[in-house]
């Protein structure tokens, strides 16, 4: 017999033995792997709120059969388009988030013309468009976009494109125009960069700066996949792509990386190397930023750099105090950009004046200065004003009280009543559109009368020729802020724009990280605030109180400030931020800068966002409270270097 049939069926024979044994001993069959428990049933609350509560997380989970069994018990509920569009949209979707192939399109048919010309028909024409577009149905998408009226998806957008580009459309141009922001991208987007690739449309330069920007924000797994649109590229293999790895961490070893591999590199990518470099310099604010850029400016490539990177090269530039910089570095903004936020406008028009050219800034100032924002007060100052509130346009109760029975305002009061805002939200903002100065300041009002102060403030945002700056300044429990902000010797302007920035009003506004109310007191904060003011029996179930969230608050406030030399521009950084972080951000100053400077060079965006909206909002109450001009300028300051970086605030 062959050894290795015998060494077998011996080895299946000790097997054999070492199996009976083993079942043989005691409690052997009770170890033994049962077959899989079956699901739990299905439970479904028997309150249809709650209900229509756990349908909305089924679709956002796009889990089809909890969906479809929820959806089946709420045949009479008030908003059957909502019940329906979430049953609905979770065959559209799988689990991860991706367009499914196998839809229900007849579905989706049905619903867009039963709930034709509602907000919840647009979102789910944008759902269906990402289907169609992924499943390259262009004769449905070609019919069904043009009806898309928000328009604000960057992946149906793509889809868009590329249908366009396969029926041998030239798209380039604006393909480059609408790949800007690497966060939207989705499958769409990288299936455009992948066509255009392949059709030369776009040249390999164009794709390996569409990777580059993903990389800039760390998208690595993004910024592969569109790499691939070009054979046998390789983000990990080049030296571009090096850089901006190195300069995320330390944009100091990038440079010594980019200075030693630069032969490698055309001029223009050099020059696109060095902004990057001169990008993340400038986040971690260091004086070599400037520099950095000023060598990008040398070698050109300013074509291949990402919008992020041609805005911090103007801040290098103001943080430095070189105006000839920052002039240059607003004019080789795209010019997109450069529109888009009136930042750049009253940069470049303070640069012209530093340079002599008062005609030619005064007419920057001019186009801006009747924005009611932080750029269009300080333009109007500028030109010599002070800051006013227009003329006030009051409506009646009667015309407030019409907007109560339009249908989107009827389906947002149910939403914010079960405190579903995403959805309360988008009702009522489709309900404003179209509508004239007058009929938004009647909505404003009537959500003033029904005590949503955050669709006041947002619908009274909207107006261009008509204003009411007391709607879009609502001052409510000013009896309590008045104490509050008198006992500890605060700026109630100050105190109402910080409120009006961080909530909106909503007093029962929760963060994500877990910040409450009026004031978005951290739990921390509020524990260590009320311990110094002497609250022995303090709660967090307690800041729901708007009594002691305002006190809290304030004296949170005034702690700040103290703690921050009384600079209203480092105590709102520092409110929003930690305190730590502006003590450090100005001890990397080499000299004073007016406080706008310092604002505008925050590193966190959503910081510097909220500093400049901030301090905003206190001129214009100031001027509402006192009946007085105000200026930015002097509640601005100047921010001066310190060396002390340490505080005892939480």
């Amino acid at each position: 017999m062959p050894k290795g049939v015998y060494l077998r069926r011996a080895g299946r024979a000790a097997w054999l033995a070492f199996a009976g044994a083993l079942l043989a001993t005691p409690g052997y069959a009770q170890k033994r792997p049962q077959p899989p428990q079956q699901p739990p049933a299905l439970t479904i609350p028997s309150n249809p709120d709650d209900a229509f509560a756990a349908l909305r997380e089924a679709a956002r989970k796009n889990d089809v059969d909890r969906a479809a069994a929820i959806s089946a018990t709420l045949v009479d509920y008030p908003i059957p388009s909502y019940v329906e569009y979430f049953r609905i949209k979770p065959q559209l979707f799988d689990a991860s988030g991706l367009a499914r192939i196998d839809t229900p399109d007849d579905q989706v048919r049905v619903f867009l013309q039963r709930y034709q010309g509602e907000a919840i028909a647009d979102r789910m024409r944008n759902d269906w468009l990402l289907v169609l577009g992924k499943k390259r149905d262009w004769a449905n998408f070609d019919v069904e976009y043009p009806q898309f009226v928000l328009k604000d998806d960057s992946q149906v957008e793509c889809y868009a494109l590329l249908s366009r580009a396969l029926k041998g459309q030239n798209v380039a141009a604006e393909s480059r125009a609408a790949l800007s922001d690497p966060r939207y991208y989705g499958e769409g987007c990288v299936d455009l960069i992948s066509y255009l690739a392949q059709s030369q449309q776009i040249q390999r330069s164009d794709v390996a700066f569409q990777a580059r920007q993903a990389l800039e924000q760390n998208f690595t797994t993004l910024a592969g996949k569109i790499a691939a649109a070009v054979p046998d590229a390789r983000v990990d293999g080049d030296t571009l792509a090096t850089v901006v790895k190195m300069a995320r961490n330390d944009p100091s070893q990038a440079a010594s990386y980019l200075s030693a591999m630069g032969g490698s590199l055309s001029r223009d990518e050099q020059g696109a190397a060095w902004g990057v470099v001169g990008q993340f310099a400038a986040k971690k604010l260091m004086p070599e930023a400037a520099g950095y850029y000023r060598r990008q400016m040398d070698l050109g490539g300013n074509q291949w750099l990402s919008d992020e990177t041609q805005e911090w090269r103007v801040r290098a530039a103001l943080r430095q105090g070189d105006w000839k910089q920052v002039r240059q570095a607003v004019e080789l903004m795209r010019a997109e950009l450069r529109a888009k936020d009136p930042a750049w406008t009253y940069w470049y028009g303070r640069a012209l004046k530093a340079d002599g050219r008062a005609n030619d800034a005064q007419a920057q100032f001019q186009s801006i200065a009747g924005q009611f924002n932080f750029y269009g007060q300080l333009a109007s100052e500028e030109l010599g004003n002070r800051i006013t509130l227009p003329a006030r346009t009051t409506v009646t109760d009667a015309e407030a009280m019409a907007m109560r029975t339009r249908p989107g305002f009827v389906r947002a009061l149910k939403f914010y009543d079960m405190n579903l805002r995403f959805e309360g939200n988008r009702e009522w903002n489709w309900e404003l559109r179209g509508m004239s100065d007058r009929e938004l300041l009647a909505t404003a009002e009537y959500a003033r009368k029904v005590e949503l102060l955050d669709r006041t403030v947002n619908t009274s945002d909207r107006t261009k020729a008509e204003h009411d700056f007391a709607q879009r300044f609502p001052m409510p429990y000013r009896d309590i802020m008045q104490r509050a902000t008198d006992d500890v010797g605060l700026d109630m302007a100050w105190a109402y724009g910080l409120i009006r920035q961080e909530s909106r009003f909503i007093m029962n506004a929760r963060s994500s990280a877990g910040a409450h109310g009026l004031m978005q007191v951290m739990p921390a904060t509020a524990r260590y605030v009320a311990k110094k003011i002497g609250m022995t029996d303090f709660s967090p179930t307690m800041m729901s109180d708007p009594n002691i969230n305002i006190l809290l608050g304030t004296n949170y406030m005034s702690m700040v400030l103290t703690d921050l030399d009384s600079s209203w521009t480092l105590a709102s950084a520092g409110y929003n931020a930690g305190p730590g972080r502006p003590k450090n951000w100005r001890g990397s100053l080499s000299r004073p800068v007016e406080g706008a400077i310092f604002a505008e060079t925050i590193p966190f965006t959503e910081t510097r966002t909220y500093v400049k909206n901030v301090l905003s909002n206190a001129t214009y109450y100031a001027a509402l409270m006192s009946g007085r001009p105000q200026s930015l300028k002097d509640r601005l300051g100047s921010v001066a270097p310190s060396s002390v970086t340490t505080t005892s605030l939480p």
